[in-house]
């Protein structure tokens, strides 16, 4: 195919956000053809890579560019000087408050002891909610260094369990989060992971940032991400804080909220 990639990675997501950093564009102007699954195979033998062909897609450009030339002038100008003073004010709200109001990260720097009762409470839904999903999942609970309860999960398929861009582990993790908050009292943090996803996906995250803030220095023109969950737009963020050429800020509503990379003026 013309003007098309072939990308490998761990898994399809990995090699999709790899597509996004080669081809230089953000998800909604990507195509992309899985060619290969890929797979874990059993403690690492056997296993296959992700491959994806991809390209950039070729309707976009066309697409915007009657919208930019209906803008009367002076209107483009006044909405330009909003959307800079917008941005600016979540600019300086995202680094501190990215994730929720003052006092919801207030509570999550206060994490109350983790009760023997609330850590059986939580393996206990844990397992009904798999056992529910046909997965067999063996359970392994500590409490790390910042007073969180961490909640490794072992089994088959558990790519099943992550979901795309870990969304359905995210989800587990906010109703298992809710079922530990009611049964003691101050502020229990829940942590899930499976397969070390949480540390992968990080790194892949972090590498995005590098890879796009370099993008945004040769090319001075912003970069929009694909929508991320607030935990991940704090890496981004986290991942570019000291970089002197380029900023970064949070842009929408959620779940469609993004970061956008620009340069520093």
């Amino acid at each position: 195919m013309n003007g098309s990639i072939r990308v490998s990675a761990k898994t399809v997501d990995d090699a999709i956000t790899e597509a996004l950093i080669q081809l230089g564009v953000t998800s909604d102007n990507l195509e992309y053809d899985v060619i290969e699954k890929g797979s874990a195979g059993f403690l690492g033998i056997g296993a296959k890579q992700a491959v994806i062909e991809a390209r950039k897609k070729t309707v976009s450009v066309q697409e915007d560019a009657p919208a930019k030339k209906s803008q009367p002038k002076e209107t483009k100008h006044k909405e330009e000087k909003i959307a800079y003073k917008e941005n600016t004010q979540t600019e300086v709200n995202s680094k501190d408050v990215e994730i929720a109001p003052t006092e919801v990260v207030k509570h999550e720097c206060e994490l109350a002891e983790v009760k023997e009762e609330t850590k059986h409470a939580v393996e206990i839904f844990l397992k009904d909610t798999l056992n529910a999903m046909g997965m067999e999942v063996e359970l392994t609970t500590s409490v790390d260094s910042d007073g969180a309860l961490c909640v490794d999960m072992k089994g088959k398929n558990m790519g099943i369990l992550i979901g795309k861009r870990g969304q359905t582990l995210d989800s587990l993790q906010y109703l298992t989060n809710r079922v530990a908050n009611k049964h003691q009292d101050g502020y229990v943090r829940v942590k899930l992971d499976t397969e070390n996803y949480r540390a992968r996906r990080e790194e892949t995250l972090k590498n995005l940032a590098k890879n796009i803030a370099y993008k945004v220095k040769r090319s001075r023109k912003p970069v929009s991400l694909e929508p991320m969950n607030p935990y991940e737009r704090r890496i981004i963020h986290a991942a570019l804080q000291a970089d002197s050429y380029v900023t970064t800020h949070s842009e929408g509503e959620e779940p469609y909220r993004k970061v956008v990379i620009t340069l520093k003026k």
